[in-house]
């Protein structure tokens, strides 16, 4: 699909939105959820979307849910409170919602590919863990994205709470005088890993999860592409 550098959207009819990148953190005024990268946005009234909210498809269908038809809400069906089931994150604004079943998909959780690839091994999305979070350590509900060698599994919901957590320490602890600097730089995750692990093959697996890291991050955030390598290098700090 062509994506024009202009759009106008109903949700913000005044002024045209214009498609831009970013290095800095934004809250989609969709989905209310993080973002960086590619944005549509009105910088006079300073109004960010997502590329995936921006543009979202009436319908959609999802591998993991294969009796369901997710249709496009502005806004969450009903008076309950909705929870996204791959995140398992509030659902606050724009969201994909499955009438029949009752599931909701956040736009860019939506979106997240089916396998990734960091160069060397192919990372893929799972609805549930074979294993405990590398982060959290337990097995909880909500999806995740599981290593070749099947020996590490990241929550999805955990990649979102460790950047948010490195946003909020990176801009609360900032000095003034350095805000402009740290502004124009994407905040390390300081990760550590739970447990003994031994041998080789662990090793290269954990290895893995830096590169994992980065590239589930990037699919979370809506741009699941050139950010990759560009944007958010480096977030895993050993």
């Amino acid at each position: 699909m062509k994506i024009g550098k202009e759009i106008l959207h109903p949700i913000h009819p005044q002024h045209k939105l214009k498609l831009e990148y970013t290095e800095i953190p934004f809250t989609c005024d969709g989905c209310k959820e993080a973002g960086i990268g590619l944005k549509y946005s009105c910088k006079q009234c300073e109004f960010d979307l997502h590329k995936a909210c921006a543009i979202p498809s009436p319908t959609i269908s999802h591998p993991f849910y294969k009796k369901c038809e997710f249709q496009f809400h502005y806004k969450p069906p009903g008076q309950c409170m909705r929870i996204c089931d791959a995140c398992r994150d509030d659902v606050q604004g724009f969201v994909y919602h499955c009438k029949a079943c009752g599931f909701d998909l956040h736009p860019c959780c939506a979106s997240l590919p089916q396998v990734l690839d960091d160069g060397e091994n192919n990372l893929y999305l799972c609805l549930k863990l074979s294993s405990s979070c590398l982060h959290c350590g337990g097995k909880g509900s909500g999806w995740c994205y599981r290593s070749q060698c099947k020996s590490y599994n990241l929550h999805v919901s955990c990649v979102k709470e460790l950047l948010v957590e490195s946003w909020q320490v990176m801009y609360l602890n900032a000095d003034k005088n350095k805000m402009r600097e740290m502004q124009t730089r994407i905040p390390r995750l300081n990760y550590r890993t739970r447990g003994n692990h031994r041998g080789g093959k662990v090793k290269k697996c954990c290895e893995l999860a830096g590169g994992a890291v980065r590239l589930i991050v990037s699919a979370i955030l809506g741009d699941p592409t050139a950010i990759i390598a560009a944007v958010v290098g480096g977030l895993l700090s050993k």
